[in-house]
């Protein structure tokens, strides 16, 4: 059984899976992964999803306010074993439903050009490129994306 719970930051299992992101990101970027890291703390996120199969928390994703009218789509992963059953897509639909259920209009979000996956993910479900903002303005390896919400 799936089941997606709203939480916030202090969530252990929320902790414990981006603990699993980082080194996965880590491994990814290499060097560049420290550049990235400055960007991605957890300890203020108000805004998380952890998606529990079977009662064990397989998949997450945050958002977090990046103006007035857009939020920013942070932390998402899944569970190597648990890819290909479309949990991120689920977790996805959950933040973006939260985000206008708090008035928000869009989501922006960034994501690196090795996470082909990802990438695949955030096209699917209707995000499109746009020119990369704030901190990876210049960054090779940053692709960033946006999506009016309520779109598919």
């Amino acid at each position: 059984m799936i089941t997606l719970t709203r939480t916030d930051s202090s969530n252990p299992d929320f902790v414990a899976l981006v603990k699993l992101l980082d080194a996965y990101l880590s491994e990814k970027d290499g060097r560049e992964h420290d550049y990235y890291d400055q960007f991605n703390s957890i300890d203020k996120l108000k805004n998380v999803v952890v998606c529990y199969e079977n009662g064990a928390a397989v998949a997450c994703g945050a958002i977090k306010g990046f103006d007035a009218v857009a939020m920013e789509v942070k932390r998402m992963y899944t569970l190597p074993a648990s890819r290909g059953k479309g949990l991120a897509s689920l977790v996805l639909t959950e933040l973006e439903t939260w985000a206008v259920e708090l008035g928000y209009k869009t989501c922006v979000l960034e994501t690196g050009k090795r996470q082909v996956e990802a990438v695949e993910l955030y096209k699917n479900r209707g995000y499109s490129l746009i020119p990369n903002y704030a901190q990876y303005i210049g960054i090779e390896n940053s692709v960033c994306f946006q999506k009016t919400l309520g779109s598919n």
